[in-house]
């Protein structure tokens, strides 16, 4: 039997990690939503027909873990619903582990799976093209699952087609450190991509898998540019002329993402200044820089948030962002500028209608609405149905 086929010990992982995340459904301690009836619909406004697509994000309180096989509640869906988003990127993987990659990606994305099926009013699969605008012409809020690592794909890319059977249509070639495939944006030999990366560009291509670079070091992202026929994306990032973190993408990278055809998404994480706690004026000021680089058709937004707001004074977020942060430079993954005083998100954001807020900030610096509507998300849609189908 071929290795890149679904194998029966991949077969009995998945069966496992549905019957787990099925019981998880039962938590006595969560509040699923009810019915269709108590849904709100989304809100009519300047935005209401445009597609809105985060191109890195998810669903759901900060807290809330679908790997643990959490069940979303009420709270989850109505913000997921009042948020006007077409579609985001969901990451199904832990791009910072390597142990139990495969049966944890395995459970996250049964998790997401059974979401789907038992609240088809407020949410639904996207795999390509089409189904990206049956989400938009349902008013529904697609969940598009994407890979931010590539060990669940295994040493030898065997677990490929398992993944892209099982809808993953995103695929990051590394995290922030080395990996098989290449080079993350903090290994400082900043080596280029692979033979096996190499190999994984053209699984990628073949299989109609839109590759991310968005933390990928300075030689990875630009031989996979080089080596994919087609349109590749930086989901999530900034732009180091205006902050140079190792997170952000110089204006060589992103100009060659955008001559290929390719889309940059800009984030609202700390990385896009140098000192303080970022905010709308940040991302408006690293939007405006890419347009400049890479063109008003090839830029979008890719929050790397949630959609639901966060207590930002709230003791146990606090608490919980110090210890995550403090994990993560234990590991030694953590981006400089990550820091427990500093917020993941931009504080006057910090709202499920937070791509209406935006957009209504970027017409008021002058930027026509046609420009808007694409980097609010038509832009992503584009190239998503591109390359997906």
């Amino acid at each position: 039997m071929s290795s890149n086929r679904f194998t029966r010990r991949d077969f009995s992982r998945l069966a496992a990690a549905v019957v787990l995340t099925g019981c998880a459904g039962s938590n006595a301690n969560a509040q699923p939503s009810t019915s269709s009836a108590t849904t709100p619909k989304k809100p009519r406004g300047r935005f209401d027909d445009a597609i809105l697509i985060d191109a890195l994000g998810t669903i759901g309180r900060d807290e809330w873990s679908p790997s643990k096989g959490d069940p979303l509640i009420a709270q989850d869906l109505n913000d997921a619903a009042r948020s006007g988003i077409t579609a985001i990127n969901i990451t199904v993987d832990d791009p910072t582990e390597d142990a139990n990659v495969f049966d944890a990606t395995t459970k996250t994305i049964a998790t997401f799976q059974r979401e789907i099926a038992a609240h088809p009013e407020v949410l639904a699969a996207v795999r390509n093209g089409a189904e990206l605008r049956a989400a938009k012409t349902s008013r529904k809020l697609g969940i598009i699952f994407g890979f931010q690592g590539s060990a669940v794909l295994g040493p030898k890319l065997e677990h490929f087609d398992t993944f892209r059977g099982l809808g993953v249509r995103i695929m990051q070639l590394t995290y922030n450190v080395r990996t098989l495939l290449g080079d993350g944006c903090l290994e400082p030999g900043n080596a280029g991509l692979s033979i096996l990366g190499r190999q994984a560009v053209e699984r990628m291509n073949a299989a109609r898998v839109l590759i991310d670079l968005s933390h990928c070091g300075q030689r990875t992202t630009a031989d996979a540019i080089e080596a994919s026929k087609g349109p590749v994306a930086i989901t999530h990032t900034g732009c180091a002329a205006l902050a140079n973190r190792p997170r952000n993408k110089r204006d060589e990278e992103m100009k060659r993402c955008a001559d290929k055809g390719g889309f940059v998404g800009i984030y609202f994480m700390p990385f896009l200044r140098m000192q303080g706690q970022s905010t709308s004026a940040d991302v408006m000021a690293h939007l405006e820089h890419a347009i400049k680089v890479c063109g008003e058709d090839h830029v979008g937004i890719g929050t790397d948030g949630t959609t639901s707001p966060i207590d930002l004074t709230s003791e146990a977020y606090l608490r919980e962002h110090r210890r995550w942060v403090e994990e993560r430079i234990k590991k030694g993954i953590a981006a400089p500028g990550e820091a427990a005083d500093i917020h993941f998100l931009c504080p006057d954001l910090n709202t499920p209608q937070r791509f209406q807020t935006l957009g209504e900030m970027l017409l008021a610096r002058g930027h026509g609405e046609a420009r808007v509507r694409k980097l609010l998300g038509g832009n992503f849609a584009r190239i998503f149905g591109e390359v997906c189908g």
